[in-house]
């Protein structure tokens, strides 16, 4: 498995058991990866509209998974999209 995909997957299953999670409690969900590696990968999930970043207030964000990760898996919300 590559990097990239281990970082969508981890962000993925984090952001599907807390739907509305704040970004700064994902990143602290991620201990292994970087600050810059799962902003990156937020960044690259939200563009291609897997995640859905909402901001609530100066700085603060929060995190859903969008209804197109949903109708890709039953099982696994989007652990297969890449």
């Amino acid at each position: 498995m590559g990097h990239q995909q281990t970082v969508t997957n981890w962000i993925i299953e984090v952001v599907s058991r807390s739907p509305g999670c704040l970004l700064e409690d994902l990143i602290l969900a991620c201990p292994s990866l970087t600050w810059n590696e799962v902003f990156i990968e937020i960044d690259r999930l939200s563009r291609n509209g897997t995640l859905l970043l909402e901001r609530k207030g100066p700085g603060i964000y929060i995190l859903h998974l969008s209804d197109k990760c949903f109708k890709r898996s039953d099982l696994n919300p989007c652990l297969h999209l890449h």
